[in-house]
């Protein structure tokens, strides 16, 4: 296994490898696909479902870390090679503009460039822009980024005093009552019917609400829920325009499905029209943003609205290690209500890692020094900060992990703060760069110069890198850090593509502007719960997992505290390998130590017990096919055959157990002495390629190989962990080891 933080190799094609790059990982500059056959490569068989699935609904249930990015991707882009879809009639809609350009690069990257990846403000804004003279008439709204400001002068002129933190409330009620389409109106009743916990009085909302309007509609502005509602009302309104849309995109994929609020639900039925090429992915044990209108229910009520869709459970963790997955799975098997009765049960395809560390500290101050103190010996050990978390609840509890971090010499970088490629040091670097690869010749700094590399460094070094960092933490280093992301970008890009010039660096640079695809900064990341999804890190610290923090005071409904439970979840899904859970038992120093661990953690950490006994079976992986043509029928499962251990026979479910087709438990039958030799060999080949040993074989499957002993191909090929890809590169070897005949011909030239 490589050392934690370690990039991982380019992956092997085959999805039984066991190696963690299987799903979720890629290299910087793959190559293009040859084939579309060749997009297929690499993609387990759940996976290969999704993508070969183009034709009506499919609806894939996606766990964290099974690679559901990876499946989507690849089914647009095996659409598109294979001639089945055409990339302009294809939308492509996610809810963040990181996740959209993510999107949009790995596309390219498969050879599928031309299909639409946006978010659903986004694309609905283009429609809008496009069509508003059509349908409207006259210039369109200016659209304002932030509506605080409005909503303070619609308090003024109510006669109402908000103070920051009444601003911030009011306007998000006032946002949660535009997605679920409430006008100022109704949003008493609705609040109530919601359960939603108002900021001041609902009447008192509601006028400040309907004075919003009037100052938008008075300044001729719009906001971005308006956007919605505006091109809603457009295609509802104007026939033309719809058939218009529905003419230009044909095929639909919605991204993290179980985040839609109403108003883009209806959004996305306008723009299918009758037709029912769609397909949705999510996972509803990771709604996290009801808060703000979005509902799982779209999800699992998505084989009601179309009886023969295709249903593909994704529950191969590629990402997680087993005591990362044990816990994410102990967690949601207490949960109650109708995402819980849905979750999945996901299996880590990881080789076996370190138990998760839970500490208790006397205070949150000290909390903040133990995580400083165990980050600094990490990064020291060769972890990489840029592959280490720190994940808390609120924003609020940033400040004191920023002082500790700088205290201890550790660089940082907020999640959610300035975007990478809006950074004044970066554009002045993009600048520099451009001119360079313009006029390069003329500029001394390039005279010794003598690849891609060096010149970056030259040109860079004009703007304030320098090889070695500066000293302690703060805004000179995050300067620093920024360049420092663009000289080891620089590296990777003539490394993949040797011969690569100035020029072909800053037009890949404008092609990760456009789509958000930063670089990565070598800083620790300071992030909330809920800003870290989607994301992923070797090593992450949960920190102030106790009561009032896991779940939030504020919560008080069963729904509400299932939500905190996901949010929970969703952080520890974040973490790939090391997990550190913490909690303090005061806020300052001196304080009554009053707090407990989040019950959350009752049953699962050393020493607590659970509070409830009821558990949740997860659903498995796996294929369900509707019955085309038909309403309301039920839904056919694929059964597939259990594996069982060829000892005792009892049903195998434990990925490792599956490998070896025998229990843990049970005796084996293993050629010692033919294990040694096929360990050697595989630790000759993993020099040899510069990967991970586990990635030529993972130790279950030189077990397996070491107690089948097999005589031939066919035998060999059926043990879990060959796969073709790897018996046509090792087969031959293997086979030789096995008969006693490999390196004899070395021996005997000796």
């Amino acid at each position: 296994m490589p050392a934690c933080g370690q990039p991982a190799q380019a992956s092997p094609a085959t999805w039984q490898h066991g190696c963690v790059t299987a799903a979720t990982h890629s290299t910087l500059f793959p190559q293009v696909p040859d084939s579309a056959d060749a997009v297929l490569e690499g993609l387990d068989p759940e996976q290969r479902e999704v993508a070969t699935a183009l034709h009506g609904p499919v609806c894939v249930l996606a766990g964290a870390g099974t690679g559901k990015t990876r499946a989507i991707t690849h089914r647009i882009a095996y659409g598109v090679r294979a001639g089945i879809l055409h990339p302009s009639s294809v939308l492509a809609v996610t809810f963040t503009n990181r996740a959209a350009g993510e999107m949009r690069g790995r596309l390219r990257q498969l050879g599928a460039a031309g299909v639409q990846a946006r978010t659903f403000h986004s694309a609905a804004l283009r429609q809008l822009q496009y069509f508003w003279p059509k349908a409207i008439g006259g210039s369109m709204p200016r659209l304002v980024d932030r509506k605080i400001q409005l909503v303070a002068d619609a308090a003024a002129a109510c006669r109402i005093r908000l103070d920051r933190g009444e601003l911030r409330d009011v306007t998000a009620e006032i946002e949660w009552s535009k997605v679920t389409q409430t006008v100022p109106a109704d949003y008493a009743p609705a609040a109530a019917k919601a359960g939603r916990e108002a900021p001041r009085d609902p009447a008192e909302i509601a006028q400040l609400y309907a004075a919003y309007e009037e100052v938008k509609r008075e300044r001729s502005v719009i906001d971005f829920e308006d956007v919605l509602l505006l091109t809603v009302a457009v295609l509802q309104d104007r026939h033309d325009i719809a058939e218009q849309v529905r003419a230009q995109y044909q095929h639909f994929v919605v991204d993290e499905y179980q985040d839609v609020s109403p108003l883009q639900q209806r959004l996305l039925e306008l723009w299918l029209g009758e037709r029912d090429s769609l397909c949705v992915v999510g996972d509803a044990s990771q709604t996290i943003y009801s808060f703000t209108g979005a509902t799982p229910d779209y999800l699992l009520d998505f084989r009601t609205r179309y009886p023969g869709a295709t249903v593909v459970k994704l529950v191969r963790d590629y990402r997680s290690t087993p005591q990362v997955v044990h816990l994410a799975n102990g967690l949601l098997a207490q949960a109650r209500g109708r995402a819980a009765d849905h979750r999945l049960e996901l299996v880590s395809q990881r080789p076996p890692g370190p138990e998760p560390v839970y500490a208790e500290y006397t205070d949150e101050p000290a909390e903040a020094e133990g995580a400083a103190r165990r980050i600094r010996e990490l990064i020291d050990s060769g972890v990489p900060a840029a592959e280490i978390a720190v994940l808390f609840r609120t924003n609020a509890q940033s400040e004191t992990y920023e002082q500790a971090l700088a205290d201890a010499g550790v660089p940082y970088q907020l999640r959610g703060a300035e975007r990478f490629f809006d950074r004044p040091e970066v554009r002045k670097a993009g600048v520099a760069l451009r001119g360079a690869a313009r006029f390069g010749g003329n500029d001394s700094l390039l005279d010794d110069a003598v690849d891609l590399p060096s010149q970056v460094r030259a040109v860079l070094s004009g703007e304030g890198w320098t090889p070695q960092p500066p000293a302690g933490s703060g805004a000179v280093r995050e300067r620093w850090e920024s360049l420092a992301a663009l000289v080891n970008l620089a590296q990777d890009f003539a490394a993949a593509r040797p011969g690569a010039t100035l020029a072909d660096l800053v037009a890949e640079l404008d092609e990760r502007a456009s789509a958000q695809h930063a670089p990565t900064v070598q800083g620790v990341t300071l992030a909330s719960l809920h800003s870290a999804k989607g994301l992923e890190w070797d090593v992450v610290f949960l920190v102030g997992v106790a009561e009032g923090m896991m779940p939030i005071t504020y919560a008080k409904t069963d729904e509400q505290i299932e939500e905190e439970r996901r949010l929970l979840y969703v952080g520890v899904t974040r973490a790939r390998e090391h997990l550190y859970v913490s909690w303090a038992l005061a806020r300052s120093p001196g304080g009554r130590p009053s707090r407990r661990p989040s019950r959350f953690l009752d049953g699962l950490r050393p020493g607590s017990t659970a509070t409830t006994g009821r558990t949740n079976a997860g659903a498995a992986g796996g294929i369900e096919r509707g019955i085309p043509g038909t309403r309301g029928s039920a839904p056919r499962r694929v059964q597939r055959t259990p594996a069982r251990c060829r000892v005792c026979g009892r049903t195998l479910t434990d990925a490792g157990e599956m490998k070896l087709m025998r229990c843990d438990d049970c005796p084996s039958d293993m050629n010692e002495g033919l294990y040694e030799r096929l360990r050697e060999w595989r630790a000759d080949q993993a020099r040899s390629s510069g990967q991970p040993a586990f990635c030529v074989f993972t130790d279950r499957t030189l077990m397996a190989i070491a107690e089948t002993a097999p005589d031939d191909a066919h035998e060999l090929a059926r043990i879990p962990g060959v796969g073709t890809r790897k018996l046509n590169r090792y087969g031959a070897d293997v086979l030789a080891i096995c008969a006693g005949q490999y390196g004899t011909e070395e021996t005997d030239q000796d």
